[in-house]
């Protein structure tokens, strides 16, 4: 187990710590992205939100969406409709989350301006 004997906390910088899997899920760009779309505009069809986040693949949004289903932030209801509908809605704990990442939003926002500057001067240092 991969805790602080001392705290009996888990310990952030060991392989096996699961906030390290949590991090590495949320801090996924098509995550945070699916999370604030889902956010924003409530139950949605897999096509609306591939339409919806420019650029995901048919792929990644399943995989995306399988992994949030798994860790329980989005729930997938199926509607006995033909052809079946199926939609995704952030649970109680997606929610939560999509507070989370609606303050890393408003600081990329907030700071991107500085962001830029600062990678065009490492760009033109190196």
């Amino acid at each position: 187990m991969d805790t602080d004997q001392v705290s009996g906390r888990w310990d952030a910088t060991k392989g096996a710590c699961p906030t390290r899997q949590v991090l590495g899920r949320i801090g996924d760009t098509w995550t945070m992205l699916v999370i604030s779309t889902l956010e924003s505009r409530g139950t949605l069809r897999s096509g609306e939100l591939k339409a919806a986040i420019e650029g995901i693949t048919q792929k990644m949004l399943t995989q995306t969406l399988r992994h949030l289903e798994r860790d329980g932030v989005v729930r997938r209801d199926v509607v006995p409709t033909v052809p079946v509908t199926v939609t995704y809605t952030l649970t109680p704990l997606g929610v939560s989350l999509s507070a989370a990442v609606a303050t890393m939003r408003t600081w990329a926002y907030t700071h991107m301006d500085e962001i830029v500057a600062a990678r065009n001067e490492f760009d033109e240092g190196h």
